[in-house]
């Protein structure tokens, strides 16, 4: 008998909306999937950019197991006060070393002997200047060889050619490399011929009637006079946005990877 898991993988959770889109679709998903861990991106969280230690622990009220992050981490100085104590949430690993808190994190599933391994990483192109995402990676994985893990990278990134090519890097190292950052869900999710599953991004949860999550006509007006605008958090049509994995706990590999559209 074969022996599995569901992993659920919640895309950018964007402002109020997206958390009140987690608050009231992932009790319905974890009943209907039978989940057994959730993961979500929620750098976006606080009004729309960055995340606050009273909404950090607001998601993880809601059921969420570990919450992975990206480039605007450190937007809202709050985030000082927690991200070195709150273990289940990561900034990613290729910040200098001397930034707080923890790129990754191993996490035990309830009822069973499984250990999970979410490492967070950030892309470097169109991106801040940070350590190579595939080198720093390799290096991490080197100290975890001896160790069996189900192993979930979320790649936060601009470039859909660097998430892709990190995917086919890490075939057969790791169960699944999830893409976060662009906010737009993408038709490409595969197991990848070693086992490793694989999305370019998982997309968002939020304002559907948006652009990537804000009112319209304020990025609109952005794009067509290049002068400095505000940008707020739309409220309409609020969808969730995730990947369901299924994992060989046995192998380590990936079974199969669906989206998971939802909307309130």
């Amino acid at each position: 008998m074969q022996n599995k898991i569901n992993i659920l993988f919640i895309g950018d959770i964007v402002g109020e909306p997206g958390r009140r889109a987690v608050k009231e679709i992932l009790p319905f998903l974890k009943s209907e999937l039978k989940l057994d861990f959730v993961i979500a991106n929620a750098e976006n969280a606080a009004g729309g950019s960055g995340i606050t230690p009273r909404i950090c622990m607001e998601l993880l009220d809601y059921g969420i197991d570990v919450l992975t992050s990206g480039d605007h981490i450190w937007r809202k100085k709050e985030v000082f006060d927690i991200i070195d104590r709150e273990r289940r949430l990561l900034r990613p690993l290729n910040f200098p070393p001397s930034c707080p808190g923890k790129g990754l994190g191993i996490y035990d599933l309830e009822n069973k002997e499984t250990k999970i391994l979410v490492i967070n990483l950030l892309g470097r192109v169109f991106m801040e200047p940070l350590d190579c995402p595939f080198r720093t990676i390799t290096a991490e994985l080197k100290k975890f060889s001896s160790q069996n893990f189900i192993i979930i990278v979320d790649i936060h990134a601009e470039a859909t050619s660097e998430k892709v090519a990190l995917g086919w890097y890490l075939d057969g190292l790791v169960s699944a490399v999830i893409g976060t950052h662009t906010h737009i869900q993408t038709a490409d999710e595969r197991v990848l011929p070693k086992g490793t599953a694989y999305i370019t991004d998982v997309g968002m949860c939020g304002s559907f009637d948006s652009v990537i999550g804000r009112k319209i006509q304020e990025v609109i007006n952005r794009f067509v006079s290049s002068l400095p605008q505000r940008f707020e958090v739309a409220e309409e049509n609020i969808n969730l946005q995730a990947v369901l994995i299924e994992i060989d706990t046995d192998t380590k590999k990936a079974l199969s990877i669906r989206r998971i559209v939802r909307k309130i």
